[in-house]
């Protein structure tokens, strides 16, 4: 804390206030300072624009899987040194037999959406041969996925089996049996995003779109941290339902109650990713890890938010978890 207000002194014209501040208000003030100015959209301008954003605002992930289903393709973009995603390679995929995006349970569709790539499967974890040498497992479905009440489970990025193979899966993506042995070198799954449209994954994503998204999740959480609950509910959409099934009503009598306590809290966000939805013109899924302490809650993991992007440039959360 001490070398963030050194810094921040640095680089502040109003240093002598801000000392003056410190020395007779001690650092809580300093650092509610600091949180304001993390809600800025001036300073996340900067930090995006020296940022790769061809996927979106992306700081934790080094690959990315783009599954253009109407060409039954999966591309594989990379990091290189310079923190740039460049184009690796083109598999030949096939995808769901019957076109569209899956909705339940055996629909035969391949879904549309961002997913994680949960386990690497293999002949050494059982693996049915019909699925090849490998299988990469992935989130479906995830918390969008849920939200609009869609099911299945199931759903991976696979090989083929060496006999009896059709030109289709039931809503997975199959690849070549060397294709998934290469794709397995070049990947490390937890660093690996999949993204899957019905026509080309969206490149060249808007800066100032991302960096005014920036901003705004730090004004929900500069509004989280100092209980003001009427700002924190303001970024949240009528037709929120959070992943366990609680509505906006019943999560604004929670929350009021939970900033009743009015206790001193820590909020960090780190490894933050905004990804643009696919299919969509105005949903990003935003998650990062998050760091929180009170004195009568702690959490440190991954947090998603699915949000919306309205034409007032606003975000308005839609699900959680």
């Amino acid at each position: 804390m001490k070398l963030l207000l050194i810094v921040f002194l640095s680089l502040n014209i109003y240093a002598g206030d801000i000392l003056t501040s410190y020395r007779i208000n001690g650092i809580a003030l300093i650092e509610k300072e600091m949180d304001l100015e993390l809600s800025k959209k001036e300073y996340w301008d900067k930090i995006v624009q020296s940022k790769d954003t061809t996927f979106g605002y992306i700081e934790s992930y080094d690959n990315i899987l783009a599954c253009d289903k109407s060409v039954s393709n999966l591309e594989l973009y990379s990091l290189d040194e310079n923190r740039s995603f460049n184009y690796k390679k083109t598999y030949d995929a096939f995808t769901g037999k019957l076109k569209g995006d899956k909705v339940r349970e055996g629909d035969l569709k391949t879904p549309i959406g961002i997913y994680q790539i949960t386990q690497k499967l293999s002949k050494e974890t059982k693996l049915d041969p019909f699925y090849g040498p490998l299988a990469f497992v992935t989130s479906y479905p995830n918390i969008y996925d849920s939200y609009r009440g869609k099911n299945g489970s199931g759903i991976w990025i696979h090989g083929l089996p060496t006999e009896d193979r059709d030109e289709f899966t039931r809503g997975c993506i199959a690849i070549n049996n060397s294709s998934i042995e290469c794709l397995d070198k070049n990947i490390d799954i937890e660093k690996t995003v999949l993204i899957i449209d019905d026509t080309k994954v969206k490149q060249n994503i808007s800066k100032e779109t991302l960096s005014t998204i920036l901003a705004q999740l730090y004004s929900w959480r500069y509004s989280w941290i100092y209980d003001d609950i009427e700002g924190y509910l303001s970024f949240y959409s009528p037709e929120f339902i959070r992943s366990d099934g609680m509505n906006l009503e019943e999560f604004r009598k929670y929350k009021t109650r939970v900033f009743k306590k009015v206790e001193k809290k820590t909020i960090i966000f780190n490894d933050i990713n905004v990804l643009p939805y696919p299919n969509t013109s105005n949903i990003y899924q935003i998650n990062f890890k998050e760091f929180y302490r009170s004195d009568t809650f702690k959490f440190t993991g991954d947090k998603t938010l699915v949000i919306e992007f309205g034409e007032d440039n606003k975000i308005k959360i839609l699900t959680e978890k």
